[in-house]
């Protein structure tokens, strides 16, 4: 885990959910995955915008690089991932959610992150990409 992302989530759990590096705030998650190749368990702060519905939508942005990050192909080989998401009252709450492909509904939903910040439309104009864009669905408790 880079230095850089250690310190994210290290502000995200002191401080219930918010961080003010870089302007976040409240928009991000925590999300704990499977390596896709190595099988280890990983965990990598996203940028997430929360839904009506109970989902999140996260994007694949990798700050504009010309590959996705390996989160990105981690959740496609192993979708059932738990978040860490900032609640209602200030804290945190864990979720387990499944990782679902947006590709048909991509471009709304990429939308609302150019809408958020003007950042991810840095990113999408340094790569030749196109940035994808993943919903976090809540799983029910079976």
């Amino acid at each position: 885990m880079s230095d850089w992302n250690a310190s994210i989530i290290e502000e995200f759990r002191d401080n219930g959910g918010t961080v003010s590096t870089n302007g976040f705030g409240r928009a991000l998650v925590l999300v704990h995955h499977i390596g896709a190749k190595s099988g280890v368990e990983r965990i990598n702060p996203v940028a997430a915008i929360p839904q009506d519905d109970g989902s999140w939508l996260i994007a694949a942005s990798a700050a504009g690089a010309d590959r996705n990050p390996d989160w990105y192909h981690n959740l496609l080989a192993h979708p059932q991932v738990t978040i860490e998401k900032p609640d209602d009252g200030g804290g945190t709450s864990t979720v387990a959610v499944t990782a679902v492909d947006t590709a048909e509904g991509r471009d709304a939903a990429w939308a609302q992150f150019t809408a958020m910040s003007d950042g991810f439309k840095g990113y999408e104009a340094k790569t030749s990409r196109v940035i994808p864009v993943l919903r976090l669905v809540p799983r029910s408790a079976d």
